[in-house]
């Protein structure tokens, strides 16, 4: 059966969720939204404060899923990101980075691959 875009966005994210905690992150916050935008996973790796966008696609999709996060939707979550700073009163971090998981899934739903790109812009 068939998801609609919705639900696979949310299966996507259930998936890199995992993949990070399988890889050390602890995850802080899933689709932290404020005026300026939503990001997807608020993650800790160390002492290392980490926003990732998580994109999901069904094969054959020409593009990859990681393709998808242009330069303006960059932007939008470098502002999201620093809403989340601001609102949290987060100083004490070592470092802050933004991380892209792509997610490719099959036609039935199953997970085919998962890409973890580290301080991808």
């Amino acid at each position: 059966m068939p998801r609609i875009p919705r639900a696979l966005g949310a299966f996507g994210e259930t998936v890199a969720a995992g993949f990070l905690k399988k890889k050390g992150f602890k995850i802080l916050a899933r689709n932290w939204r404020c005026d300026r935008g939503e990001v997807d996973l608020v993650a800790r790796q160390g002492k290392t404060l980490v926003f990732v966008e998580v994109k999901t696609r069904r094969i054959p999709s020409p593009h990859p899923p990681e393709s998808a996060v242009d330069v303006p939707k960059q932007l939008r979550l470098r502002r999201t990101g620093l809403a989340y700073l601001h609102r949290h009163r987060f100083r004490h971090w070592e470092g802050i980075r933004f991380d892209v998981v792509g997610v490719r899934v099959s036609p039935q739903g199953e997970v085919i691959a998962v890409r973890h790109f580290e301080d991808a812009f």
